[in-house]
């Protein structure tokens, strides 16, 4: 429970962009809009934020706007509860409104406490199993691939599967599957049973390569949610937010996507036919990009086909074609896909200076 409730409280004027740091200040993904009284107004998640960047709005978009829009939803009013009930009554709460923060108000409805579920877990590990798919060859790394699969490539002394297997470790994730092609003594050998790592890990190999998912059906098919993450990716990812943003929506497969933006060094030429409109003088577009991180429900599974090749791209079409819930998840914390010449050196670079340490980036104070 977390009673210095001052960290957490927000004007209605405050905007996106402070909201955000307050949050990852407070390293809790919640922030609670208050009034100079403490009456609480409403709350905004780390969902609420990750949909208003799907949205491109402004860092400069106030608290008060968010709750107008989540009036229209049925996030419109958070769940909240008396300061002064037993932890039993709390814990019911949260799991039966299917929440993960709840605020606690006195009886003058003012804010004075908050309680997250990780207050009841204890330790417990996170309800997912995960799948790191290390069968890619990495040819557009060679020569440094030559003798290694792209994963086991060294990042600040250490292969950076170790480094992916040590974010999943921390996030409570401690059944890794790892699907192999390439090499794959190479993976076996380093990590065996994975319990030096703090995991357990299992091991399928790919005789042919199956896509970026076709290899999920060398795995027994799983009775739980599955995070599947390519091997070559260098994140901090909340996996616990993206698992609550998941459920939120129901879905039955979550894309982490990525901002990717592209400036064109030349003016842009509009025109209607042939006539010019207007010229952009050398513009920035914006993208979201597959970040290669999923999470998958079972249901998601048995439409992929057995012993064929067949990517996440091509499972993505067929959920959308069949109207099941397929939602974008922004990553807006470190993210670094390790597949060219120069992301290698950008990430040796930063893990030498300091500046990434342990598969996160650190910013300097101030």
């Amino acid at each position: 429970m977390k009673l210095d409730i001052g960290r957490f409280l927000v004007p209605p004027n405050c905007p996106l962009g402070e909201m955000m740091a307050r949050m990852d200040a407070n390293g809790v993904g919640i922030v609670l809009v208050a009034g100079d009284d403490r009456k609480l107004l409403g709350t905004v998640t780390d969902g609420d934020v990750r949909r208003a960047i799907l949205a491109h709005d402004s860092l400069d978009q106030t608290a008060q706007r968010m709750l107008e829009r989540k009036s229209q939803t049925a996030y419109a009013q958070p769940i909240t509860a008396r300061i002064g009930e037993s932890p039993e009554y709390y814990r019911t709460l949260l799991h039966n409104s299917q929440v993960y923060y709840l605020p606690l108000l006195d009886q003058d409805d003012r804010a004075v406490g908050l309680i997250c579920v990780d207050d009841f877990l204890w330790g417990q590990s996170l309800p997912l199993q995960a799948v790191v798919m290390a069968g890619g060859q990495g040819s557009r790394l060679r020569p440094l691939t030559e003798d290694l699969p792209k994963p086991m490539l060294p990042v600040g002394g250490r292969p950076l599967m170790e480094i992916i297997i040590g974010h999943l470790r921390e996030a409570g994730i401690h059944r890794v599957s790892v699907t192999t092609h390439y090499k794959p003594e190479k993976i076996s050998e380093h990590f065996k049973d994975g319990n030096d790592f703090g995991v357990s890990l299992s091991y399928v190999q790919e005789e042919q390569p199956l896509g970026t998912v076709g290899g999920l059906t060398l795995l027994e098919t799983p009775q739980e949610t599955t995070l599947v993450i390519n091997g070559d990716i260098l994140t901090q990812v909340n996996y616990r937010s993206m698992l609550t943003y998941h459920r939120e929506h129901r879905a039955d497969l979550t894309v982490a996507v990525r901002r990717y933006e592209v400036r064109v060094p030349y003016g842009v030429v509009e025109s209607k036919g042939s006539a010019i409109e207007r010229v952009v003088e050398k513009p920035t577009y914006g993208f979201f990009v597959n970040a290669g991180i999923y999470l998958l429900e079972p249901s998601a599974y048995r439409h992929i086909p057995k012993n064929q090749r067949f990517d996440m791209t091509d499972l993505i079409h067929v959920l959308v074609k069949e109207g099941r819930s397929v939602v974008s998840f922004p990553v807006r914390e470190a993210w670094h896909d390790i597949g060219h010449h120069e992301d290698y050196q950008k990430v040796q670079e930063m893990a030498t200076n300091g500046s990434f340490q342990n598969g996160r980036e650190s910013h300097p104070a101030g």
